[in-house]
């Protein structure tokens, strides 16, 4: 242990004599990285710099902004959003399918979709999120991957199952609670313009695709009669997803959007409905 703080000790010094000796203001100035220790009447203030004066010394804060990287990488965003779709499903077309089933003479239709809105929502955790400079960081490639998650909360008694083969319908009891939940895997690209690249709370705009793969589904319900039941499955949902997506910054406020460019259900369902999401992404970046 002696032998290691010996050596840095070495290595501490020869650094910092080796930026003195090389430093314009020579033997009156100690250089640190960003931090100067320079000698009383031996330095010429600038606007890049501050002064702190002690003693002997000049204690100085290099101000100019350091140069950025090509590549600059963000860990850990999070997104909150509300959740919807567009649904163009020719309801009479979909009933001979197959997947649309009727119980209790009442057939699946438009309203039998119907969302609460206010409790249908979109959660994004991205693992990364990294920006490569295009062009003098005003236009950037923008990338990454993460965990889209949403909830499509239900306001009828709308059921999934799985087995013998996946379909939908309009179940026979009423549900405190109703929800089908999917999780994606997704890679998100854009271009990105950014009016102000040297400010963290700048104005910037993205836009661009993703592309995510269906890691679970499940259909959430709660009533008194059978309690909380969860059914896991495909439940005839489309493995991927892909997306139009973009974000804008003002200040320290992002919001993000997106909406699907394929169903949300698989061509053989006969339903052809288009989710979509708003929301506000919590980053500065």
């Amino acid at each position: 242990m002696r032998i290691l703080l010996v050596i840095a000790t070495i290595l501490l010094f020869t650094t910092a004599f080796s930026q003195m000796s090389d430093s314009t203001h020579k033997a009156d100035t100690l250089a640190l990285g960003r931090v100067m220790l320079i000698k009383k009447n031996r330095y010429t203030d600038s606007s890049d710099h501050s002064i702190t004066i002690k003693k002997d010394y000049f204690f100085i804060w290099d101000k100019r902004k350091k140069k950025q990287s090509i590549i600059s990488t963000k860990w850990w965003m999070m997104d909150l959003g509300f959740a919807n779709f567009r649904d163009n499903t020719n309801y009479t077309s979909a009933q001979s399918m197959g997947y649309c089933k009727t119980v209790n003479g009442v057939p699946i239709s438009a309203n039998s979709f119907g969302l609460n809105t206010g409790k249908s929502a979109n959660l994004n955790i991205w693992f990364f999120m990294q920006k490569m400079n295009l062009s003098k960081h005003v236009l950037n490639l923008k990338y990454g991957m993460g965990l889209e998650m949403y909830n499509f909360r239900y306001d009828h008694s709308l059921s999934y199952r799985n087995n013998p083969a996946p379909i939908v319908f309009n179940d026979t009891i009423g549900f405190k609670k109703n929800k089908l939940y999917l999780g994606y895997l997704t890679v998100p690209m854009m271009l990105n313009l950014n009016a102000t690249p040297h400010r963290k709370n700048g104005c910037m705009v993205s836009a661009g695709i993703s592309a995510g793969y269906l890691l679970g589904a499940h259909d959430k319900e709660m009533c008194a009669e059978r309690g909380k039941q969860k059914y896991h499955g495909d439940l005839g949902l489309q493995p991927w997803r892909l997306a139009g997506i973009s974000e804008l910054g003002l200040g320290p406020v992002r919001l993000y959007g997106s909406y699907s460019l394929n169903a949300l259900h698989k061509a053989s369902t006969g339903l052809d409905q288009f989710p979509y999401v708003v929301g506000i992404r919590f980053s500065k970046w």
